[in-house]
């Protein structure tokens, strides 16, 4: 592709990212993003990346790709396979938190949090990758903790699974919005660790 396409290309996604964390993934308007992108071209949009679907799956797989690259750094970490006990769940949780809080230092990682907690309906699909998003680390770290999860069978540790991933993609997208907005009660590291407790708690709870 030409510099000045890369260039267009680049512009357009950044602009994209962030309507459609302020506006909404699906409210936002194409014909936005092409103009704050500075495009005269209407089509400018669909000529890169072919349609609204192609411009997030492509602003997912270049945040998520290298948060995925980080998790499995930390997974290596662990004991393999970690154990089912407590701590070892709140290893996996930790390796599944870590590289998402850091992105919160950046403002652009802030609205990729944002983006993530409006997909909450294909979380139960979470098996079924975005075209160019490598989930390697992340479909081994929810493997293992959906085996390790509570529940009398498969159906209440997926819901013990899905239950985590939601609130977890929404605590930091809450959280992001108090770094944009102002100082947030807890630092950096007490965050985390709140947040890894947290799910923690929400896939080892004994059951009623």
């Amino acid at each position: 592709m030409a510099r000045d396409g890369t260039e267009t290309r680049a512009r357009l996604l950044g602009e994209a990212e962030r309507l459609f964390a302020e506006v909404g993934v699906w409210e936002a308007a194409t014909g936005d993003v092409v103009r704050a992108a500075g495009q005269r071209n209407a089509s400018a949009l669909t000529y890169h990346f072919g349609s609204r679907q192609g411009v997030l799956d492509a602003i997912l797989a270049e945040h998520g790709n290298p948060i995925d690259q980080r998790r499995g750094e930390l997974l290596g970490d662990l004991e393999d396979p970690p154990p089912a006990d407590a701590p070892g769940v709140r290893g996996l949780v930790s390796a599944l938190v870590q590289p998402m809080t850091a992105v919160l230092d950046d403002p652009r990682g802030r609205r990729y949090v944002r983006i993530i907690a409006q997909l909450s309906d294909r979380f139960p699909a979470w098996r079924d990758v975005p075209t160019g998003v490598d989930q390697t680390h992340l479909a081994v770290a929810l493997n293992l903790l959906e085996e390790v999860a509570a529940g009398d069978g498969p159906a209440e540790r997926e819901a013990r699974l899905l239950a985590m991933i939601q609130l977890m993609t929404v605590s930091l997208a809450a959280r992001a919005g108090e770094l944009e907005h102002g100082s947030p009660r807890l630092d950096a590291p007490a965050y985390e660790r709140h947040l890894v407790d947290v799910l923690t708690g929400v896939l080892t709870a004994p059951g009623s």
